[in-house]
């Protein structure tokens, strides 16, 4: 395989698992509502967790995400963390100033931090679909595995900063009202992906006993 022709394939792979509906891609929209750079923070704070996992993953310590006992921990993490971040967006809906505190400044960092690191799905894919690339950059050469490494988390970027960018020109034009609308569907999705995380690690948990 020619390098043009697997990065070609990361791109469209990459691009798949990027723009299904998740976590981050609500978190992009709900805090892109307020802060139009969002979706690039999100972005960098996914990187700092997604990079070193790429290393970890091939030279073989990564691998132990596909143990049960870690993806009990995951979920169970994940679904904590989710279930606090929506409390904290339906939350803040009464009143403005509370919205603008709690998604401004470093938060969309640190979010796109925490919620990759506790996203089962997400550590999952680089178990597996993620192994199968970084194992095919590794035998291209090092130039291959670092290119496919910036390409992948560019597509995280580009379509978080668009995500994030449209929900900042929608709130613009329409206003509060608009940005409440976006932060109670976003809540509510993040509530609902909080509980099917810590359904999943419960429902592991209890087939070891």
């Amino acid at each position: 395989m020619t390098l043009l022709l697997f990065l070609f394939e990361v791109l469209v792979i990459s691009l798949s698992g990027v723009m299904a509906p998740g976590p981050v891609t609500a978190a992009a929209i709900a805090t892109g509502a307020k802060l139009r750079y969002a979706g690039a923070l999100i972005a960098l704070g996914h990187g700092i967790v997604e990079f070193p996992l790429i290393v970890l993953i091939v030279i073989g310590p990564g691998r132990i995400l596909k143990l049960p006992a870690a993806q009990i921990v995951i979920g169970l993490a994940g679904g904590a963390f989710l279930l606090m971040m929506a409390f904290q967006m339906l939350s803040s809906l009464r009143s403005a100033q509370e919205m603008e505190a709690k998604f401004s400044g470093s938060a969309p960092l640190l979010t796109g931090v925490l919620l990759s690191a506790t996203n089962p799905y997400f550590l999952l894919w680089w178990a597996t679909i993620g192994l199968a690339l970084a194992t095919t950059a590794t035998k291209l050469g090092i130039w291959a595995f670092v290119l496919f490494a910036i390409v992948h988390w560019l597509c995280d970027f580009i379509w978080l900063s668009a995500l994030s960018w449209a929900s900042f020109k929608g709130s613009m034009l329409l206003g509060r009202r608009l940005q409440r609308i976006v932060l109670a569907i976003c809540g509510a999705a993040m509530f609902v992906f909080g509980l099917c995380f810590a359904y999943k690690a419960v429902a592991a948990l209890a087939e070891h006993f």
